[in-house]
């Protein structure tokens, strides 16, 4: 009898055990499920992913779906005045990160992000991070940009070198800036003709006034947009590429460009969004040669190996911490 009580109390033990086991399982499984799920993201562009900029966060968002870490969807042309509702309508969705530009539409990205704070927001934006869920990037490729300008400063003939952007807000001042102290290091009788097209994307704005300051004597351009390269590869003379590589699209008329790599910057969100450790900050840094996220890319069938060397020995002092390339987010101005 005694032997039969503590079989049966053995058994209730086990039994116990094993529901115990069984519960453990049940409850920790949904956390690993979870974990391994792919992150939801959506990004929202107010213009094509054709455009530059915003064709660099497509294309490292693209890649990190096809690692198969982020399900990825996104709204291209969005009006402006729609921003808000698409916002709002990812976030409602379930999406986990919501990735887009917000520079004319600062308040409302801001107002709709505070509603929504489980939500992690990485926003192109010229103004500082907000607790607790909306952090800022920004194209910091002012280094490359540097120099891009050397090169130019020394290809130039006639001291003249024509610049065209969209519009003259910080990310874009600083770009040129840099482009400007790069080549004025090389050749401190070089001028600049400045223009905004006040545009992210018209191509044929961009051309018609490419063209007009080669009339005035540019032999090299600073391609902030697209559209500024097609004038000069029609003209024959030089141009420097911004944030994408387009040299095979225009033989023998890009001499470099400043290149952008977005994936420092989205595989970070991801990796804390995921890690439950993502908060408002500045991922501009993400964006800085030492971090990957800038690059330099030289024609060197157009660049002499002379130019090549000053240039590459630059560029390791800027990599080594040893030379700092200047910011400066004011408007630049003409000097001719």
């Amino acid at each position: 009898m005694f032997a039969t009580r503590l079989n049966g109390i053995a058994r209730r033990y086990v039994l116990a055990a094993v529901a115990v086991f069984a519960a453990a399982i049940m409850v920790s499984s949904p956390l690993k499920v979870l974990a391994d799920e792919p992150l939801k993201v959506a990004a929202i562009y107010t213009v094509p992913v054709e455009q530059q900029w915003v064709g660099r966060i497509h294309q490292a968002l693209t890649a990190a779906a096809e690692r198969g870490e982020i399900t990825y969807v996104y709204s291209e042309n969005t009006a402006n005045t729609d921003y808000e509702r698409v916002m709002r309508e990812y976030a409602e969705a379930g999406n986990q990160l919501i990735v887009g530009e917000a520079f004319a539409v600062e308040r409302a990205a801001r107002n709709v992000a505070a509603e929504y704070p489980d939500t992690a927001f990485l926003m192109g934006s010229s103004f500082p991070a907000a607790e607790p869920n909306f952090a800022v990037f920004d194209n910091f490729i002012h280094e490359p940009s540097y120099l891009s300008g050397m090169i130019a400063g020394a290809k130039t003939k006639s001291n003249k070198i024509g610049m065209i952007g969209g519009f003259a807000i910080p990310e874009v001042n600083r770009l040129m800036h840099a482009f400007m102290n790069g080549a004025k290091a090389v050749n401190p009788d070089v001028k600049f003709t400045v223009n905004f097209i006040n545009s992210w994307y018209d191509p044929p704005k961009a051309k018609e006034t490419a063209y007009a300051m080669i009339d005035s004597g540019a032999d090299v351009l600073y391609a902030e947009r697209f559209g500024v390269s097609d004038a000069a590869m029609e003209k024959g003379i030089f141009a420097i590429g911004n944030v994408t590589d387009t040299a095979a699209d225009y033989p023998n008329t890009i001499l470099a460009s400043a290149i952008w790599h977005m994936e420092p910057t989205v595989d970070t969100a991801i990796a804390a969004v995921k890690a439950g450790t993502f908060t408002a900050e500045d991922y501009g840094k993400y964006s800085f040669m030492g971090q990957g996220g800038g690059t330099l890319v030289i024609d060197d069938t157009l660049v002499d190996a002379d130019l090549l060397g000053r240039v590459k020995a630059v560029e390791a002092t800027i990599l080594d911490g040893s030379f700092t390339v200047d910011i400066n987010d004011e408007e630049p101005k003409s000097s001719m």
